[in-house]
């Protein structure tokens, strides 16, 4: 008599796979490869499928939109709002080696609407805003525990359009009582926590 095979038992938690696929758009199911790198967290799937809901609810078209990620990582974000028919998307990281792949990844996928820039967030986004580039939406997603969203939220203030909206993850929820300061001039839109990742999306408030 032929044993049976254990059934598979799934996993919960944080999976440490070597790729993410994008999951909407013109490239959807383009799977992308993930580095081992310090900090670096991709965005997994079911926050990105509610994330981009969020945005076309609150913004509608994606044609024409124009969009910076300040901490590109494994590209999950830029590239699934590129693949969603964003004009342009300009994506920054430090690490060479993570430029490098993204490099490759716009070769392959011929993505014409996507501009890919090495550099630090900070410096970068001082300088977009000096040339006076203005975005529809912003994604924040930088590593942990190095205090790098209050540092880097205020510097998207000017290169919002006026109805941009900013899209964060962080450990924390940056909504009720405990709320910090450095969020006075946003208002938290929408807020969902997925695992031990809280995310928001943040809109100027009015002045």
């Amino acid at each position: 008599m032929q044993k049976k095979k254990p059934a598979k038992v799934p996993v919960h938690g944080p999976q440490h796979s070597k790729q993410v696929r994008i999951i909407g758009g013109d490239w959807k199911r383009t799977p992308l490869p993930v580095l081992e790198a310090l900090g670096l967290r991709p965005t997994p799937d079911r926050v990105r499928e509610t994330v981009f809901n969020w945005l076309r609810h609150l913004q509608g078209d994606w044609n024409g939109a124009q969009v910076l990620d300040l901490f590109a990582g494994s590209g999950a974000l830029g590239f699934e709002a590129a693949s969603r028919g964003a004009q342009l998307v300009t994506m920054v990281d430090a690490n060479t080696a993570i430029v490098r792949q993204l490099e490759a990844i716009k070769d392959k996928l011929k993505a014409a609407n996507v501009t890919i820039q090495r550099g630090d967030a900070l410096a970068m986004a001082q300088a977009l805003a000096a040339r006076g580039q203005r975005y529809d939406v912003i994604f924040l997603d930088p590593p942990y525990q190095q205090d790098l969203l209050a540092r880097t939220l205020p510097l998207c203030l000017p290169l919002l359009k006026e109805d941009g909206l900013v899209y964060a993850e962080a450990e924390l929820a940056l909504t009720g009582d405990d709320a910090p300061d450095w969020l006075a001039a946003w208002e938290v839109v929408r807020c969902d926590k997925a695992g031990m990742v809280h995310f928001h999306l943040l809109r100027r408030r009015p002045a």
